[in-house]
């Protein structure tokens, strides 16, 4: 996909849907690193089941922690890998007192210091939380960028890297979550969408489906 191609690309997902959002449920920094933390292998819709009863009586990490591993345990019990993740949630939570105040960073290098947090939980929050221009690459955003031709890579930081220099600047702030819905919804990895797809046209992949 060539520069005049990626314009047009963000030029129409911009136009019908201006101001994206993501799709979990927050309130403050920590309820949003908390939910995407518990969001790893999960579902956006499973997570904000969960996390609904437990963000009304803990939203910060002083309450968390007074809730303890067990009670968070029993909380997101509907989600996968809850042992591990009810874990991590406990600890990041004393992590962020310990280091941050209880305060969510608003760097990566500190983010990714927190337990259960890797590169793509911290480009998520610096992206929705402080409005930083990052790429989280999940499973959606990776299958999109390779299939259009906007950013081939094997992995996903090699797609981040590329994504960031590809993308328009104009459109760098809101592209993760473009991406995302796109890729949710239209793009989708079993039978993508592409009659309905508004860039089609200018997408490179070879296996387009055609109204039935």
């Amino acid at each position: 996909m060539n520069k005049a191609e990626r314009e047009i690309f963000f030029a129409r997902l911009q136009a019908a849907n201006p101001e994206p959002v993501g799709e979990l449920n927050y309130s403050n920094a920590y309820t949003l690193l908390v939910a995407v933390v518990l969001s790893a292998q999960a579902t956006d819709v499973g997570v904000n089941k969960a996390t609904g009863p437990l963000f009304a009586v803990a939203d910060t990490p002083e309450k968390m922690l007074a809730l303890g591993e067990d009670r968070v345990r029993a909380y997101i019990k509907t989600i996968g890998l809850y042992k591990n993740k009810a874990k991590n949630v406990i600890r990041l939570s004393e992590q962020l007192l310990e280091n941050h105040d209880g305060q969510v960073p608003d760097d990566r290098e500190s983010l990714e210091a927190l337990a259960g947090v890797g590169r793509k939980t911290a480009n998520v929050v610096l992206n929705i939380f402080f409005g930083q221009p990052t790429i989280a690459v999940d499973t959606h955003l990776f299958r999109v960028s390779n299939r259009t031709g906007l950013a081939k890579g094997k992995t996903p930081l090699e797609v981040e890297k590329k994504l960031l220099k590809r993308i328009p600047p104009a459109y760098l702030l809101h592209a993760h979550h473009w991406l995302i819905l796109h890729g949710r919804y239209v793009c989708k990895a079993r039978k993508p969408d592409c009659p309905a797809c508004i860039v089609s046209d200018v997408c490179r992949f070879k296996g387009k489906t055609v109204a039935e």
